[in-house]
């Protein structure tokens, strides 16, 4: 450590949000570039070496070869399969000097299905699986915590190449077991939920996900059934359509300053006119009807009304999820004002459809099935309807997921109920199908002469992404604490004292011999640094075992302590290495 390129911080960054953020900062491991960039220092670089390691050895394993892809690519291709737009302004784009549009690859499929249908053109050719471990750049918004989410980061993305679904299948579930394998060996607790394809396309979809409260997905597992999603991709159990024969007509009534649903049901029960006979109103029994904007990759703005029980919320992520590549916009007050067909507050089915007085699209929940008698908007300023029915009243043009889930639910699998939880997302498997491979063309001929198209598979794992999430799971208030497969060393000596004292030299002396026995070593040789110093920078840098040389030297003892369970034992320092090599069952974790 006295030539060690390494500063640690007893403050926290003042942009960090997260552990992870802060102690790799504080640590040494990362220092901040710009905005979403980081540069990594010889303590984070050995850390993202051997994370990448795991990952390279589980790909190899499974029998997947290794490629590698330029960063910077040309338009075209991305163009063909229309990512060139559908990826918004999250693309980086740029010209060269002859003014050819360029790009900043954000993933690759574009470009390995080129170089599969560059070379290969058989069905003896396949099955194929290739992978690469590269660099990706996507101009977020709001780049936030630390490595989690950035402009530049490392990721591990492979492609499968398939003559047939079946194929497709067995290359999809050959990824799935390695991850299985790679997040083990990681030290990283995982669950595997269903999941949206978004702008990669494709059928199904699964993400995996290390659970923790900073994490921006919110996924729900059934309580009963093995039923795991994340919230975006969570489908509704639509309930059976309800005969409304005698579900009496449709009832226009005057209820003054009521702009919310909590003051629409406080009015309803309130009055003897409106109150229910067998229960009181509640937010479920309304219809709440929200429009936005569509902005879509090509410019254009088209509004959307979605109707959603009133005891739930529209959800941002959820809805986003249905419309990509369209970007949602909020309706704005100039845009009521320039349709005078809906009162805000007040907005109900009677303006909303394609054939309506709005002229707006209107897309309902799936709980809102013919028969259902709703209370909403009248289109009119302090006037609501009562007993609008569903398929008697009002038609809407479609169906979506954009309702809040909510705790309780009922799974949609079984039907018990669901709960919550919040993960990062570490790694994501698609089955793209044939959407890549007919953009650009790429075929084999079968066993019988024929053009066959090939079917596809894409699968990621975020390395830089990863080294923060085993950081996030592995740490405590007073540092880091690294699982040994991805810890820079799996031993972190102290030395104690002054220059002329004995336990430089001994210590000098164990940290060869521990080298010598295959154990990779941080030895702390700082002269004039205080001991207190050295055992905070000990545990904020994490390393699972630290082995103090300090006064204990004179009976020939050295303590030893597990840096993850705090146990602290003094051992003869002619026993310290075996002690060390005995292995998991004992410090060395």
């Amino acid at each position: 450590m006295s030539t060690l390129f390494l500063r640690t911080l007893r403050e926290d960054p003042a942009d960090a949000e997260v552990a992870s953020h802060r102690l790799l900062v504080r640590g040494g491991y990362i220092r901040r570039a710009a905005p979403g960039g980081f540069t990594w220092l010889p303590l984070g670089w050995m850390v993202f070496r051997n994370v990448e390691r795991i990952i390279r050895e589980e790909m190899d394993r499974a029998g997947f070869q290794e490629v590698h892809f330029p960063a910077l690519l040309p338009r075209e291709p991305y163009e063909a399969t229309g990512r060139w737009s559908d990826y918004g302004p999250n693309l980086f784009r740029l010209k060269d000097r002859r003014g050819a549009d360029m790009l900043l690859a954000p993933t690759h499929e574009e470009m390995f299905t080129l170089l599969v249908k560059d070379l290969y053109s058989s069905y003896k050719d396949l099955p194929l699986v290739i992978y690469q471990i590269q660099d990706k750049f996507r101009d977020e918004a709001r780049p936030r915590a630390g490595l989690l989410r950035g402009r530049e980061f490392t990721m591990k993305d492979s492609y499968s190449f398939d003559i047939d679904d079946a194929g497709l299948e067995a290359s999809y579930l050959k990824h799935r077991e390695a991850y299985q394998r790679t997040f083990d060996r990681l030290g990283m607790p995982y669950v595997i939920v269903s999941a949206m394809s978004g702008a990669m396309g494709g059928s199904a979809s699964e993400e995996f996900l290390a659970p923790m409260a900073i994490g921006e997905d919110t996924y729900v597992r059934c309580t009963n059934c093995d039923y795991s999603a994340n919230t975006e991709a969570v489908q509704v159990a639509a309930p059976a359509t309800v005969p409304f024969d005698h579900t009496p007509a449709a009832q226009v009534v005057d209820t003054p300053d009521t702009p919310t649903i909590q003051t629409l049901v406080d009015l309803l029960n309130a009055r003897d006119d409106l109150r229910r006979d067998d229960r009181p109103w509640a937010a479920a029994d309304t219809l709440k009807n929200l429009v936005v904007k569509l902005k879509h990759p090509d410019g254009t703005v088209t509004p959307l009304a979605i109707g959603v029980p009133g005891d739930r919320e529209v959800d941002m992520k959820r809805l986003e999820a249905q419309v990509a590549p369209a970007e949602i916009e909020p309706f704005s007050e100039a845009d009521f004002a320039a349709n005078p067909h809906l009162a805000k507050g007040y907005i109900g089915p009677g303006s909303l459809g394609e054939d309506k007085p709005a002229g707006i699209r209107f897309v309902v929940d799936p709980r809102i099935v013919d028969g259902t008698a709703w209370i909403t908007g009248a289109d009119a300023p302090g006037r609501h309807v009562v007993n609008l029915v569903a398929g008697r009243d009002f038609v809407a043009d479609g169906q979506i997921e954009a309702a809040e889930v909510h705790a309780g639910d009922p799974c949609p699998r079984c039907g018990n109920s669901l709960e919550m939880a919040r993960g990062v997302e570490i790694g994501h498997i698609f089955q793209l199908g044939r959407k890549y491979a007919e953009s650009l063309g790429l075929t084999v001929l079968d066993e019988h002469g024929k053009t066959r198209t090939v079917t596809m598979g894409s699968y990621g794992i975020g390395v830089s992404r990863a080294v923060a999430a085993v950081a996030e799971l592995n740490c405590d208030d007073k540092g880091l604490i690294w699982p040994s497969e991805v810890s820079p060393a799996d031993v972190h000596i102290v030395a104690t004292g002054k220059a002329t004292d004995p336990q430089l030299p001994a210590a000098e002396a164990l940290a060869a011999e521990c080298e010598a026995a295959g154990l990779r070593v941080l030895l702390d040789d700082r002269i004039g640094v205080s001991p207190g110093v050295k055992f905070n920078d000990a545990e904020l840098l994490g390393m699972p075992t630290i082995v103090v040389v300090g006064r204990g030297l004179v009976d020939g003892v050295v303590e030893v302590k597990d840096r993850r369970s705090g146990e602290r034992l003094d051992v003869a320092l002619a026993d310290v290495v075996a002690h060390l090599k005995q292995g998991p069952s004992t410090l060395l974790l």
